[in-house]
């Protein structure tokens, strides 16, 4: 069962790659200025060192974030529009989303834009 769950991971991160690809091919290569509004959640401590979808570890202290089809290493600026407050991320991981959940951010990241007690926060994107 646990090795049919790795391939069924590993389908959907070729999947997401190859999504991703093909946005990248259709823009020019670039996503630079890209920008995209919707809700921002953060990882739960439980994920902390765990290994993300680019195969290097999660570290909550960090500028981190997932993203279901931004290249991994692009940087997001991450925009709270109710305080003004912005941070700037790394996109390292892949996520299953809910409807409206565009970003799901290092706890740090979401601490620099929110109260992590609110859980969730709208917020705007773009691509540096």
């Amino acid at each position: 069962m646990q090795r049919v769950k790795q391939a069924g991971a590993l389908l959907l991160c070729l999947l997401l790659t190859a999504c991703s690809s093909r946005y990248d091919e259709a823009h020019g290569g670039s996503w630079h200025g890209y920008r995209e509004r919707g809700l921002a959640s953060y990882y739960a401590d439980r994920y902390h060192n765990k290994r993300t979808a680019s195969g290097e570890p999660y570290r909550k202290e960090g500028r981190t974030a997932a993203h279901q089809t931004l290249p991994f290493g692009s940087q997001v600026k991450v925009t709270n529009p109710a305080n003004g407050k912005s941070v700037v991320v790394r996109i390292n991981d892949r996520g299953r989303f809910p409807k409206g959940r565009i970003i799901d951010l290092s706890r740090s990241a979401f601490s620099a834009i929110a109260n992590p007690a609110s859980g969730l926060v709208r917020v705007e994107l773009e691509v540096q």
